[in-house]
């Protein structure tokens, strides 16, 4: 149970909803409390004013004030209210009775304890009006007393009433917040249950319909109640994790499809040669030499293959090895440049090299010549005879810029975009032949990947019928 989030919630929501009751029937109970003090000594204060008017009133009537007295309180009846009046002594003067509630009706029991009450008043009477406790073994009384001057002396009147009332609304207080507060938490989890289950309802449908989804069906996507609250972005990012593997898988596949189309030709070229040169039990030495160079370069181009696409590999899984040192850019170009002029000889393809004074960097010599003979070659690759290949390094802001032109034909608008994935290449908008060519559509996607991982970035600024010009732009502080 408690491993459902539907049952945690509701747990969590009945707790919360406990803890604030509790609190709430605290607080309402001493607020109860404070307001049946309040009203009671309140009816005490009025009780005993009357009284004082009363005994002025009836005064002038009797021969003393123990007569008028004991008058005004044959008259006087309050329900539950006790009025007695002592003299400046201590001493009853009169006094009526208030019995306490022992059950359902009025009862025998015991009334106030005057002697105590008296021995209160003479202490704490003054000419203002003042509630005092008295105390007994059944819960006591709330008196209000107060000191009069009469023609024949002074005298102290009280009025008192049990505090048993308070206990009997405080009594029934208890007993609505203990019926109250269960019955309200009950109704709370089984509402918080409902809720949570129609909330959760979506994230059910979501795993049922992602528990469906493998290999075969990764176009299947969550289903979207509410894109706008917290479940629907949930379910917006499923869905856009699983278009991202998605186009993943694809990748692998034509990735995998294309790596097996780029390996067939060669080694249907050995198999083919090795066929051919046994086909026959005599051979002149020339023709297995010439067998011999085929399988030789379809050999090469196959190992060529292999090593991009084992590079490649291991730069997704992040573990080809970075020798970051310091080095000078200009001369890594000027390397390359002088590896490829005899490439560029042999083609009439002039280069031209505009270099800085000096190019300091930090990164990978090996990995960053890679990336600088890639694109120098592709652009000496794709040029017509007679034309230049120009390779201009410069300081750009914080950055270096490396600019590798060419004056081919240009790249299909509709290959631009593709021209750094895998197995792409741009023969289908250039004039080339194969002995010069014959590349795998990788060069480019690990040069970027290169580019990359110095935190700088390799893009074709630009491509047209006049030629193509490839961009890298790396921070002069580094990575």
């Amino acid at each position: 149970m408690l491993s459902s989030v539907r049952a945690r919630l509701t747990m969590w929501h009945t707790f919360v909803l406990a803890l604030l009751l509790g609190l709430f029937a605290i607080s309402a109970y001493y607020f109860v409390l404070r307001l049946s003090r309040a009203r009671t000594d309140s009816a005490v204060l009025d009780s005993v004013a009357h009284l004082e008017v009363e005994l002025i009133a009836e005064r002038p009537s009797h021969a003393s004030t123990r007569e008028a007295a004991v008058e005004v309180l044959r008259k006087l009846h309050f329900r539950q209210i006790a009025f007695v009046v002592f003299d400046s002594s201590g001493n009853l003067v009169a006094a009526s009775r208030a019995r306490r509630k022992s059950g359902p009706e009025e009862g025998s029991a015991a009334s106030l304890d005057v002697s105590e009450l008296g021995r209160i008043a003479s202490a704490a009477a003054t000419a203002e009006a003042q509630v005092v406790p008295v105390p007994d073994r059944e819960g006591g009384f709330r008196a209000a007393v107060t000191s009069m001057t009469m023609p024949d002396g002074r005298f102290v009147v009280s009025a008192a009433l049990p505090v048993y009332v308070e206990a009997e609304e405080l009594s029934d207080a208890r007993e609505a917040m203990l019926v109250a507060i269960p019955v309200t938490l009950l109704l709370a989890s089984l509402f918080g249950w409902f809720l949570a289950k129609h909330s959760l309802e979506p994230m059910v449908t979501m795993r049922e319909r992602a528990a469906g989804i493998g290999a075969t069906n990764l176009g299947d996507r969550v289903p979207i109640k509410n894109p706008a609250d917290e479940v629907g972005q949930l379910a917006s990012v499923i869905n856009d994790l699983l278009g991202r593997l998605e186009h993943a898988f694809e990748r692998q596949r034509q990735f995998m499809a294309d790596a097996s189309h780029e390996l067939r030709t060669p080694v249907a070229v050995v198999q083919h040669e090795a066929s051919l040169a046994l086909s026959r039990p005599h051979r002149n030495p020339e023709e297995y030499e010439d067998s011999l160079s085929i399988v030789r370069d379809a050999g090469r181009r196959m190992r060529l293959i292999v090593d991009d696409l084992f590079l490649l590999a291991s730069a997704d899984a992040g573990e080809v090895p970075m020798r970051r040192e310091p080095l000078y850019l200009d001369e890594v170009v000027s390397d390359c440049v002088r590896v490829v002029r005899a490439l560029a000889q042999s083609r009439d393809i002039a280069v031209l090299l505009e270099l800085p004074e000096e190019a300091p960097f930090t990164g990978d010599e090996a990995l960053l010549n890679r990336l600088v003979l890639n694109l120098i070659d592709n652009a000496i690759k794709y040029s017509p005879a007679g034309s230049v290949v120009t390779l201009r390094l410069a300081v750009a802001g914080d950055r270096y810029r490396l600019e590798v032109a060419d004056t081919g034909p240009g790249i299909a608008a509709e290959v631009q975009a593709h021209i750094f994935e895998r197995f792409v290449r741009a023969d289908v908008a250039r004039t080339h032949d194969d002995t010069h060519t014959s590349g795998a559509g990788l060069g480019l996607s690990i040069a970027r990947w290169i580019a990359g991982a110095h935190c700088g970035e390799l893009y074709l600024e630009r491509s047209s019928p006049e030629g193509s010009v490839f961009v890298l732009s790396l921070p002069i502080a580094g990575c």
